[in-house]
């Protein structure tokens, strides 16, 4: 199911938007601020953006330029602005589309389908698929080296990453310290090996909800670490 964010702060055009989206099978959330709707964004895992160009705290146009800086994401922007040099502003900053209001919701849906359709065949004519591992609200995409946890992006370090995609390529098996460290250090076991717990801790609270009762890396007293599936 994609994932869309609407930025909107008009509420009821907000709440109609979305009720048409649902109902054409995508999954919608709606933020009314610039700020926090910049900051979810870039914070979370979307599809396609829909963007008000007139908002609180950051505009439009703002939340255009900072999306497109980190991600390719379709972007739609909408404003009751009909000028052309709105327009091509927008588009100028790498909004995929512009649309004035007032619309018919119908039509939003329609261009929805159709960009995300594009998306979906330009990123997969030009790029090999990437490698993600998801279970139970935590994605790991080994290619791009990103991990979400329920949709929002965890930062890590490059061996915490190293450390948390071997273990989830390999899951149900245990393995011990020394064989972690060897994997991951590129080196012999009789290194110090207590990097390893120091990771593991790192990465659980990264990953998991209570790190005293880990869902995702086990410790198997005496042995070494499992990643459960």
């Amino acid at each position: 199911m994609s994932r869309i964010l609407i930025i909107e702060d008009e509420e009821a055009i907000a709440e109609l938007e979305k009720d048409y989206l649902e109902l054409s099978g995508f999954e919608v959330e709606v933020m009314n601020d610039g700020s926090a709707g910049l900051h979810q964004a870039l914070n979370k895992d979307y599809d396609l953006f829909i963007l008000d160009l007139m908002l609180p705290g950051v505009d439009g146009f703002e939340i255009c330029k900072e999306i497109r800086n980190k991600k390719n994401t379709p972007i739609i922007m909408v404003s009751a602005k009909k000028d052309d040099i709105d327009k091509i502003r927008g588009l100028g900053l790498g909004a995929d589309d512009y649309m004035t209001k007032p619309f018919s919701p119908s039509e939003l849906v329609a261009r929805v389908k159709a960009h995300l359709a594009r998306y979906e065949r330009l990123i997969g004519s030009n790029a090999q698929e990437n490698k993600i591992i998801e279970i139970r609200g935590l994605k790991i995409d080994t290619t791009a080296r990103r991990v979400w946890v329920n949709g929002e992006e965890k930062t890590f370090t490059t061996k915490e990453f190293d450390l948390l995609a071997f273990l989830a390529s390999h899951p149900n098996h245990v393995y011990k310290k020394d064989e972690l460290f060897s994997e991951i250090w590129d080196m012999e076991s009789i290194g110090d090996i207590a990097t390893v717990t120091v990771h593991i801790k790192k990465i659980r609270e990264k990953i998991e909800f209570d790190t005293s009762n880990p869902q995702y890396i086990e410790t198997i007293w005496g042995v070494g670490y499992r990643f459960k599936v």
